[in-house]
C-alpha cells in the first residue's frame, strides 16, 4: 500500500467520523430538554418507539435522517424533518415505519416534513411494503402553511396516497400516540386499522379552544377526542392501548398475522462476503475529487466473493457494466470508471486517458444495451455514480453524443426492474440523469460522504460565474484588480462548495441518506428485498428511441 492509499484512508475515515457525529446530533431531535419533557408525559420518543417496534438485533435503514438540516434556522430548526422514517423488520416482515417526532415543534409539519412523508409513502407504494404510522403531531406548522398546505406535493397528498395504497392492498396501520389534529386526523382513519393510546392520544378536526371559538361549546380535549371517546362512542379507532408499549405490541401482533406476498422473483442464492476487504474502500477513494482511481477495485469490495462477469469489457471503457451478486441477490452494475488503463493490443482514445468519469458515445451505447439486457432478464440495476457529465467538443457532437446520451437516458427512464443509485463521488450535470439520479425514480438513492451533487464542480462553476460577474462590473465602469478577482472567485466558490456537499443534498431529500461505504451492501440488499414485494407489471419498452 502506498502513501496515497494511507492519505486517502485517513481522509475518508475522518469523513465517516464526521457523518457519525452528525447522526448522533440528529438523533437528539429537539434536544435533551425536549426529550425529558416528552418522557415526563409518559411517552416514548419517536426513535424509542421504532426501536421497540422493530425486531431485536435485526437490520434497518433510515430514510432522510438529514432532512431539513440547516434549512429552517430562523424557525428554530427542524432536525430530521420532524419525522423518523425507517425500513426494518416487524415479526420478520419487512415494513416501512413513519414516526412523528414530537420533540421537534410538537411534531408540526414543515415543508420538508411533508416531502419526507411523501417519500416514505412513495417507497411503500413502489415496493408494496406494509406501512406503519406512529402519529404524534400538532399538524401543519402555521408560520409556513403556504409552503405545506395547498399544492399537489403538499400535506393533502398524504391522504390521497392513503387511499391509493388501500386500493392497492398495501397494509397501513396507524397508532395515535399523541396529538392528531385537523386534516392530520384523516391519516389514521384512512389506514386499515387504527390504535389510540389512552390519556396521551387524541384525534379531532378542531381542538377544544377552536370549538369554543367556532360554536361556543365548552369541552375538554379528552372528552372531545380521547381514546375512550373514539373506541367506545364514535368507533373511529379500533384498539385502545394503555401506553406506548401496549400500542406497539398490538401492532406487532397485527403484522404477525399478515399473509405472504406475491414476489417479483429476483434471483437470490446464499450470500458470500467479498474476498477483498471492504475497508480498503477508504484508501481507494481519493481525497481530491479530481484524482483518478479504479472503480473495479471498489466493485470487488461490494460484490459477493469479489466476483463479477463483465459485459463488453474492452468497449466504452469510461463506463463499467457487469453482472454480480450483492448479499446473494443477482444485480447488474453500471459504474463510472475514473481510471482508464490501456489494454495491450487495444487502442485507447487519448481523450479517454484524460477524462475518466466522462460518458462517451461508446460508453452510453454500451450502458443502454446492458440496461436493456438486465430488463430482459429481470435483474435489478445498481448505478455507482462518479460522473462529470457527457463528453463535449466537435468530435463528440459530430459522433452524435446527444443521440447516444438520449438513448441511455431513455433506457434508464423506461427501465422496469428496480434501480438503486450509489453516489460515490461526482454527480454532475446530465451525468447525474444518465446514471439514474433522483429524477429517474431509483427505489433508493444514497451517497457516501465523498459525494458531490451539482450541475458542475465548485471550481468550474466559480470560473463561469466569475466571468459573468466581472463582465457585469466592467460594464458599470468598475476596475477589476487581480486581488478583487481572486476575492470574488473565492466568495463564489465557497457558496457553491456548500451547495455541492452531500449534506446539502440530503437535507433536501435529493438523496435518501448519507452512509458509511461499509453499509452499502445492506442498503442494496434490503432495497432489493423490498422491491421483491412488487411483481413487475409492465414490459420493458424503449419507445421511439430504439437501440
Amino acid at each position: 500500500m502506498d502513501i496515497n492509499f494511507n492519505k486517502n484512508e485517513d481522509h475518508n475515515k475522518l469523513l465517516v467520523s464526521e457523518l457519525k457525529k452528525r447522526l448522533l446530533k440528529v438523533k437528539l431531535g429537539g434536544g435533551e430538554k425536549s426529550i425529558e419533557k416528552h418522557h415526563g408525559k409518559g411517552k416514548m420518543t419517536a426513535r424509542e418507539r421504532i426501536d421497540y417496534l422493530l425486531d431485536p438485533k435485526s437490520k434497518s435503514i433510515e430514510i432522510g435522517a438529514f432532512a431539513g438540516e440547516d434549512m429552517y434556522e430562523e424557525h428554530g430548526g427542524c432536525p430530521s424533518g420532524g419525522v423518523v422514517v425507517k425500513i426494518g423488520y416487524v415479526k420478520g416482515k419487512q415494513c416501512m415505519v413513519v414516526a412523528n417526532d414530537a420533540t421537534v415543534k410538537a411534531g408540526a409539519w414543515f415543508p420538508i416534513t411533508g416531502k419526507k412523508n411523501l417519500r416514505a409513502q412513495e417507497i411503500a407504494i413502489e415496493n408494496k411494503l406494509p406501512i406503519i404510522y406512529l402519529v404524534d403531531s400538532a399538524g401543519v406548522y402555521l408560520p409556513m402553511q403556504d409552503e405545506i398546505f395547498p399544492d399537489k406535493e403538499h400535506f393533502g397528498r398524504i391522504f390521497r396516497n392513503n387511499a391509493i395504497m388501500s386500493s392497492m392492498g398495501i397494509t397501513q396501520i396507524a397508532a395515535v400516540m399523541g396529538s392528531c389534529v385537523a386534516g392530520g386526523a384523516y391519516l389514521p382513519i384512512m389506514s386499515d386499522e387504527a390504535l389510540i393510546v389512552d390519556k396521551t392520544g387524541s384525534i379531532f378536526l378542531a381542538g377544544s379552544y377552536l370549538v369554543k371559538a367556532a360554536i361556543g361549546e365548552s369541552i375538554d380535549n379528552e372528552t372531545l377526542g380521547g381514546a375512550t371517546t373514539h373506541c367506545e362512542i364514535s368507533g373511529v379507532t379500533d384498539y385502545k392501548a394503555k401506553d406506548d408499549k401496549d400500542a406497539l405490541n398490538t401492532i406487532k401482533n397485527i403484522i404477525d398475522k399478515i399473509g405472504d406476498y406475491d414476489k417479483a422473483g429476483f434471483n437470490r442464492i446464499i450470500s458470500k462476503k467479498p474476498k477483498e476487504n471492504p475497508e480498503d474502500i477508504y484508501g481507494i477513494i481519493p481525497k481530491s475529487r479530481a484524482d483518478q482511481y479504479d472503480m473495479y477495485e471498489v466493485i470487488k469490495r461490494l460484490v459477493d466473493n469479489s466476483e463479477y462477469d463483465e459485459y463488453k469489457a474492452g468497449y466504452g471503457k469510461t463506463i463499467i457494466t457487469c453482472y454480480a451478486r450483492i448479499d446473494g441477490w443477482a444485480v447488474g452494475i453500471v459504474a463510472n470508471q475514473r481510471h482508464i488503463v490501456k489494454t495491450k493490443g487495444v487502442k485507447t482514445k487519448p481523450a479517454e486517458m484524460q477524462f475518466g468519469g466522462v460518458i462517451y458515445n461508446d460508453s452510453a451505447d454500451k450502458a443502454t444495451r446492458f440496461i436493456a439486457n438486465c430488463n430482459q432478464k429481470k435483474i435489478p440495476l445498481v448505478f455507482l455514480q462518479d460522473v462529470t457529465g457527457f463528453m463535449v467538443g466537435s468530435k463528440s457532437e459530430h459522433g452524435g453524443i446527444i443521440k447516444d446520451g438520449a438513448k441511455m437516458v431513455n433506457a434508464v427512464s423506461n427501465s422496469v426492474v428496480p434501480k438503486f443509485t450509489v453516489v460515490i463521488g461526482n454527480s454532475y450535470g446530465a451525468g447525474n440523469y444518465a446514471m439514474c439520479g433522483k429524477a429517474y425514480d431509483p427505489r433508493l438513492i444514497f451517497a457516501w460522504p465523498s459525494a458531490e451533487l451539482a450541475v458542475m464542480s465548485g471550481n468550474s462553476a466559480a470560473k463561469v460565474l466569475l466571468q459573468i460577474e466581472t463582465a457585469s462590473l466592467k460594464k458599470k465602469g468598475e476596475t477589476i484588480t487581480k486581488e478583487k478577482e481572486e476575492e470574488l472567485f473565492n466568495k463564489i466558490k465557497d457558496r457553491y462548495d456548500k451547495q455541492v456537499s452531500p449534506y446539502y443534498a440530503a437535507a433536501r431529500l435529493w438523496t435518501d441518506a448519507i452512509i458509511d461505504p461499509l453499509d452499502t451492501r445492506t442498503w442494496i440488499s434490503m432495497g432489493i428485498e423490498a422491491a421483491n414485494h412488487a411483481p413487475i407489471e409492465k414490459p420493458f419498452n424503449l419507445g421511439v428511441l430504439q437501440v
